[in-house]
């Protein structure tokens, strides 16, 4: 039984059977016809011209429309893209289908972006605007450093082994740390690759930035041992309230511990989520040399009496009678 909405007549999206079978003899109910319309003579050139900038207007923003999901959809991933120019600090990169945008603070300093280098980025965000998707990328990103292992390392695709967390200083070094509760597989060995292939892949992608690869470990004693490297410590205090680590080194593994400018040491911190502050251990030598010392003052009582200098040296001497 039809509803009344579904039998009421809309004129213009509909005509009577009578009216179909004047265009089409063997017109069908439900069939659907076109009809050329009639052209209004007020229709001139300006209302043709501006009829169709809208129409050009409507499928432009179609076109963004479907560039900008396209590129939505790849936000947080890796891109290739070619430097185009250099605009108010801004390096515009072309990535296909439209061009992507690197801020300053997303450059990485040591790098020289010269119109036609061909380089990987980071999708950062993606956004609309007047002139189209705004595309934002970045070569300084930690994010990128992770997309390049997952895309290099299978074992991290697989999910085999976990990149837990990353520290980078862009263009300089970065730190790495992973883990895998597999017992066959050495996480750290995978990153690297036979003969350093991984792991030289993805400093090259970098322009040459250093990598360190660190296993992760629950502990943190031993996380925080494992991301000073390649510095030996001794031991790690920790100080839980103030999440501040306390590592002794030796005298010769001091400068190591630190790092140029202090930067193994805060990479290490960036990795671990501590605040590490570097102290150096009294060597066995020093104490040793101290526990010498005092023996020997303790050997020779009279040396301790001059050591002293509270202490008067005291002589018996008989008074000498005057001569009258």
């Amino acid at each position: 039984e039809e509803t009344e909405e579904e039998e009421r007549f809309n004129p213009k999206t509909q005509i009577m059977i009578s009216q179909a079978k004047e265009i089409k003899k063997d017109v069908e109910i439900g069939e659907e016809l076109v009809q050329e319309l009639p052209v209004p003579g007020e229709f001139g050139r300006m209302a043709a011209q501006t009829a169709k900038q809208v129409i050009i207007q409507r499928l432009r923003e179609a076109e963004r429309e479907v560039v900008f999901n396209e590129y939505k959809d790849k936000e947080g991933e890796l891109i290739n893209g070619t430097v185009q120019r250099i605009e108010a600090g801004n390096v515009l990169i072309d990535i296909g289908q439209a061009t992507a945008v690197m801020p300053a603070q997303e450059q990485v300093r040591s790098e020289r972006y010269t119109p036609g280098t061909q380089l990987r980025f980071y999708i950062k965000s993606v956004a609309t605007s007047n002139r189209g998707p705004e595309v934002i990328v970045s070569r300084t990103d930690k994010e990128l450093v992770r997309k390049l292992f997952t895309m290099e390392v299978p074992e991290i695709l697989d999910n085999v082994v976990e990149l837990k967390s990353i520290a980078r200083e862009p263009g300089s070094r970065s730190k790495i740390a992973v883990y895998t509760e597999a017992e066959n597989v050495d996480p750290v060995g995978s990153c690297v690759g036979q003969r350093g292939t991984r792991v030289q892949f993805i400093i090259n992608e970098l322009g040459g930035e250093k990598i360190d690869i660190i296993e992760w470990n629950k502990d943190d004693i031993a996380f925080i041992k494992n991301a000073l490297s390649p510095a030996k410590v001794q031991d790690v205090i920790l100080e839980e309230k103030s999440k501040t680590a306390q590592a002794m080194v030796a005298e010769d593994q001091f400068s190591l511990a630190i790092g140029k400018g202090g930067q193994n040491v805060r990479l290490a911190s960036g990795l671990t989520g501590w605040r590490i502050d570097i102290k150096q251990a009294e060597s066995e030598n020093s104490e040793k040399k101290q526990d010498e010392s005092i023996d020997a003052d303790i050997a020779d009582p009279e040396k301790s009496k001059l050591q002293n200098p509270n202490d008067k040296e005291m002589t018996n001497k008989e008074p000498q009678e005057s001569k009258e």
